[in-house]
């Protein structure tokens, strides 16, 4: 059963994401070959600070356009709701193949709508999920890289090239560095993804709730308010995991900035003019440009970088870099969402000593 219509999501997503900044196609392919460079230069300065080590080998990044960018999501996209499709068609009162077919569609021009969003802005990621290499011999995990993004953004701050290039590179190698460093983190974020999907109310007259309360805070976003959509429709249940699942990507998300702006002063040598200027891009675009990134829960992200990035921060100035490094042993040494608030909380748990003083 398809849940999704994932061809009308990407043809959805192609066809309404804007075009990149105009270049040349020798500035196009030089723009790729810098972009695959520094990726490998910049492993090499993360797996040195952070003292996360693998057996991995090392791979290149992929570079891609936005179009690029939204194929490669759905793929993932279909992986991660693998769990949630196989129950709703394996269930006993499966919706009529009319109500399937007709909302398949719907939320692929959605799904689409939002990708196309989405993917003019983003400028890299490390795609976690994608679909199994029947060979075995592919990497599990890939390290993706959005050029259009990438040159649009370093023209409108007026940066150079070359440093916010690798400066790029550093946040999203620790990325790579973490989920190829310490292998059951991906299956943890995995099973708590598959936990949340199964965990939905899916009854017609949940749904239907649901919806009005999402209108409701679409109403109360365009308004000012504070609201998301992902509050909005999940379950009491799906809260909890949820908490989880915010704690752990606000780690990851925070370490990637904490190393970004640690290694920065030593290879990159206008990283503060690139990080004040960075800082305040975050924080600009359109009124409908912040009221779509809150809906969607963006805003949420963006506070995830500064609280994971103070939480890294403050464990590391107490303890080290390989008293910090006691995160990555299991599930039960991530931190809370409170000790994310309050890191010697989590020193004392996990270290079983009192933080010293800064």
């Amino acid at each position: 059963m398809q849940v999704i219509d994932w061809d009308l999501a990407v043809s959805t997503g192609t066809r309404l994401v804007r075009s990149g900044p105009q270049v040349s196609r020798e500035e196009a392919r030089q723009a790729v070959t810098e972009l695959r460079a520094l990726s490998r230069e910049a492993e090499g300065h993360v797996r040195e600070f952070t003292k996360i080590h693998t057996d991995t080998a090392p791979q290149p990044a992929t570079v891609v356009d936005r179009p690029g960018w939204i194929r490669a999501n759905v793929e993932g996209f279909r992986v991660v709701l693998e769990p949630l499709t196989q129950r709703i068609g394996s269930g006993a009162n499966p919706p009529p193949p009319i109500v399937t077919a007709v909302g398949s569609r719907i939320t692929g021009v959605e799904v689409g709508a939002v990708l196309a969003f989405l993917a003019s802005r983003v400028l890299g990621q490390y795609e976690l999920f994608l679909p199994p290499d029947p060979s075995g011999r592919e990497p599990a995990g890939r390290l993706t890289l959005v050029a259009p993004n990438i040159v649009h953004a370093e023209r409108e701050m007026n940066v150079d090239p070359h440093d916010f290039r690798l400066w790029v590179c550093l946040h999203e190698e620790t990325h790579r560095v973490q989920f190829t460093g310490v292998p059951w983190l991906r299956e943890y974020i995995r099973s708590q993804m598959t936990e949340f999907l199964l965990a939905s109310d899916l009854d017609l007259g949940t749904i239907i709730e649901r919806l009005r309360g999402a209108a409701d805070t679409v109403a109360d976003v365009v308004r000012g308010g504070e609201g998301n959509l992902i509050d909005v429709i999940q379950t009491p249940a799906q809260k909890e995991i949820l908490d989880r699942l915010t704690a752990v990507m606000t780690l990851v998300e925070g370490h990637g900035d904490y190393v970004m702006d640690a290694v920065g002063p030593s290879v990159v040598p206008t990283v503060a003019d690139i990080r004040a200027k960075f800082a305040q891009r975050r924080e600009g675009g359109s009124k409908l440009d912040r009221t779509i990134r809150r809906l969607l829960g963006i805003e949420l992200k963006m506070k995830q970088y500064a609280e994971g990035s103070a939480f890294v921060r403050t464990v590391v100035g107490k303890v080290g870099m390989d008293g910090f490094n006691r995160v990555w042993t299991s599930a039960e040494t991530l931190p809370t969402t409170g000790e994310i608030s309050d890191p010697d909380a989590w020193i004392r748990r996990v270290i079983g000593a009192p933080a010293l003083p800064a």
